[in-house]
């Protein structure tokens, strides 16, 4: 029998949560998994919230993850992480991306980027992973492979064989950038 998994990635436009999430559902089909996928991206395009919800199991029949129901939130950004934090379980575990990237409030000057963000999602959830992902990504050759690193971390938690994720990756990321991709993915399954 499959456990059933759920995961809630969430980000900003354009850091490639969408292209995550349809590795991840290409592993789990792979892995015999039936899988549920919710995206909205309502202004992604300009910057705005990005979330998609993966629901893996046996058998699924809604999309939707409750508020406590999600095992995993993959957070891109940490103040989206710390948003929508309330959707993880107890014993889950919060995988975030130190990086910041300043909302419309922010950079018009009506707000302020709340300070702490990582020490307080520290402090209120059991299980805690900070990666400064864009740095590793770096390493790897390219910036925008931040996301693949974040699967990468990701990815060794959940029970999908590595082989599936390097093909569903090579499947899905344009022959161009593979290589920088397949190296953010390696990162990131062994980092800690």
């Amino acid at each position: 029998m499959l456990k059933p998994v759920d995961i809630l990635m969430v980000g900003v436009g354009g850091q490639g949560t969408i292209l995550a999430s349809k590795i991840l559902a290409q592993a789990a089909l792979e892995t015999g998994y039936d899988i549920k996928v919710s995206e909205i991206h309502g202004m992604a395009q300009r910057g705005g919230s990005v979330v998609t919800q993966v629901r893996l199991g046996e058998k699924v029949f809604s999309p939707l993850i409750p508020p406590g129901g999600a095992d995993v939130v993959l957070a891109f950004e940490k103040l989206e992480g710390l948003r929508l934090m309330s959707f993880l379980k107890p014993d889950g575990t919060i995988i975030i991306n130190e990086q910041e990237i300043p909302p419309v409030p922010v950079l018009v000057g009506a707000a302020e980027y709340p300070p702490g963000i990582i020490e307080y999602i520290s402090s209120a959830a059991r299980n805690v992973v900070a990666v400064n992902a864009l740095a590793i990504a770096e390493k790897c050759g390219n910036v925008k492979a931040a996301n693949v690193v974040l699967l990468g971390v990701m990815a060794c938690r959940l029970p999908f064989a590595r082989e599936v994720w390097e093909r569903a990756l090579a499947d899905r990321v344009p022959a161009k950038v593979l290589e920088a991709n397949k190296a953010a993915f390696a990162a990131g399954y062994e980092y800690e």
